[in-house]
């Protein structure tokens, strides 16, 4: 049986009409992620973005050291967004970040072990905010970068973006500039990789597949189609990829070109070597509460 909750979440995640996506459910017998590939075939849908289903609450956030040399990004989630605008849990999430850029954890469950304070380790004085605060939080997530770095976070802690940079002009004021833009056009513009050489195999192999059904429904011969394809997943990495995609500045020319331009005006070189993207909850179900049963057991029924 098809629900109404699974065809709303599939029409939030590829912006089709309800009854595309009741059929796509049925003709896949409710499998997701088969559904939004039948519409991508059928020319119903673009490429759905997982990311965009953000759900649950809470705050990303950065620290950069003194130097300017090492940076951290965290996401911190709380149950409810009254708590993500508590200056107090805000402090705690600064702090964490901090605290991954100064002792450069392996993993969540390591950063828990380093000392946040005089008093307590991360675990500790995350569970005695959770008792302050009286919401459940957790640590998510994570990332750290040495170098040329630089950070951003946008709407409020809604999205945060490290990036990392391979340059001979770190402390240029100029080139401080420059990596902003980057890390801006990360936070708008979402990219999966990169490069096209960081997109596993598998995927493009999938991508084709799709878009060769694509060609074919639109009537294309096999051999026309197969051309197509190769047109088309160039298009595939100039929207998923950092360095192909169009510099939201200026769309007339690629992040590549842009940083290639920039940085022979500056006299040096700017390449962009690694960035992470956090967006708060994503991938993350938000809970829904049942107001009505509530209400009943409020009443004692």
């Amino acid at each position: 049986m098809i629900t109404a909750q699974a065809v709303k979440e599939l029409r939030e995640m590829t912006n089709c009409g309800m009854m595309d996506c009741k059929k796509a459910l049925m003709e896949t017998d409710g499998d997701m992620e088969k559904a939004v590939e039948w519409l991508r075939e059928k020319g119903i849908a673009k490429q759905a973005k997982k990311a965009g289903r953000i759900a649950s609450e809470g705050l990303v956030d950065a620290y950069v050291s003194e130097d300017g040399k090492v940076a951290a990004i965290v996401e911190v989630n709380s149950e409810t967004d009254f708590v993500a605008k508590n200056a107090d849990f805000c402090a705690f999430v600064k702090n964490v970040a901090k605290v991954v850029a100064e002792t450069n954890p392996a993993d969540v469950e390591d950063l828990k072990t380093k000392k946040y304070d005089d008093t307590f380790n991360v675990e500790e004085a995350l569970r005695e905010k959770i008792l302050t605060i009286g919401e459940n939080m957790n640590i998510r997530r994570f990332a750290r970068f040495e170098g040329a770095v630089v950070t951003y976070i946008h709407g409020g802690g809604r999205i945060g973006v490290i990036a990392k940079f391979d340059t001979d002009l770190a402390g240029n004021s100029e080139f401080e500039v420059v990596a902003k833009d980057v890390a801006l056009q990360i936070a708008a513009a979402a990219p999966a990789y990169l490069n096209k050489e960081q997109v596993p195999a598998d995927v493009i192999e999938s991508e084709k597949k799709i878009l060769r059904e694509q060609a074919i429904n639109e009537g294309k011969p096999e051999a026309i189609a197969d051309k197509m394809v190769m047109g088309r997943i160039s298009k595939y990495y100039k929207e998923n990829c950092l360095v192909d995609q169009e510099f939201v500045k200026d769309p007339d020319m690629s992040v590549a070109k842009m940083l290639e331009t920039k940085g022979k005006e500056l006299g040096g070189s700017i390449a962009v070597v690694e960035y992470a993207r956090f967006e708060k909850g994503e991938g993350l179900e938000k809970r829904e509460d049942d107001f009505a049963a509530e209400v009943e057991k409020m009443a004692g029924k």
